[in-house]
C-alpha cells in the first residue's frame, strides 16, 4: 500500500534529490493546514539545506508535493533524511490542502526536523512559505547510493 509524502525541499521535480524520489506525484501543489517555519540552514559539516522545524503554529502554511511512495521504497528516503539518526529528521503525519482547490484536504507524511537541533545551525534564512530553485543554490547534492 503506497503512503503519501509531502516533500518540500530537495525531493521536488526540478530539484537536487528529486531523482532519489521514486513515487508517483499527485497533480496540484499542496500547502499544510498548519503554519511551520521553513528554513534554509548552513551546517558545519554541509552547505545550505531546507529544514522544516516541527514547530506547529509558528512560521507559515508551506507549499509542497505529494507523492504516493511504495512502503518498500521509503527506506531509502528515510535513510537519505536520516531517521533514526541523532542529526536526522522525523518523519511525520501532516494535515494537507490543494492549493487548486482547498476544499480537497489529505493526510500525508512529511519529514520535519526536531526542534531540539537547532543549535546546530551556524546561520539560518527565513521562515519562507516555499523552498525555491534559488534557495537550493549551494545544496550538497546526493548522489545514489549516499
Amino acid at each position: 500500500m503506497p503512503i503519501r509524502l509531502f516533500v518540500y525541499g530537495t525531493l521536488k521535480a526540478g530539484f537536487p534529490n528529486h531523482h532519489l524520489n521514486t513515487g508517483r506525484r499527485l497533480p496540484g501543489r499542496y500547502i499544510t493546514c498548519q503554519a511551520f517555519p521553513l528554513y534554509v540552514v548552513r551546517l558545519p559539516a554541509e552547505d545550505r539545506a531546507p529544514w522544516l522545524m516541527n514547530l506547529p503554529g509558528q512560521g507559515h502554511c508551506v507549499t509542497g508535493e505529494v507523492y504516493e511512495v511504495d512502503a518498500a521504497d521509503l527506506p531509502a528516503i528515510d535513510r537519505l533524511e536520516e531517521v533514526g539518526q541523532p542529526t536526522g529528521y522525523e518523519r511525520v503525519s501532516l494535515a494537507l490542502r490543494s492549493a487548486d482547490d482547498p476544499s480537497v484536504q489529505l493526510q500525508a507524511q512529511a519529514y520535519l526536523k526536531p526542534a531540539a537541533q537547532w543549535p546546530r545551525c551556524l546561520a539560518h534564512e527565513g521562515p519562507y512559505a516555499e523552498y525555491t530553485l534559488d534557495h537550493a543554490v549551494g545544496y550538497y547534492l546526493i548522489q545514489d547510493g549516499f
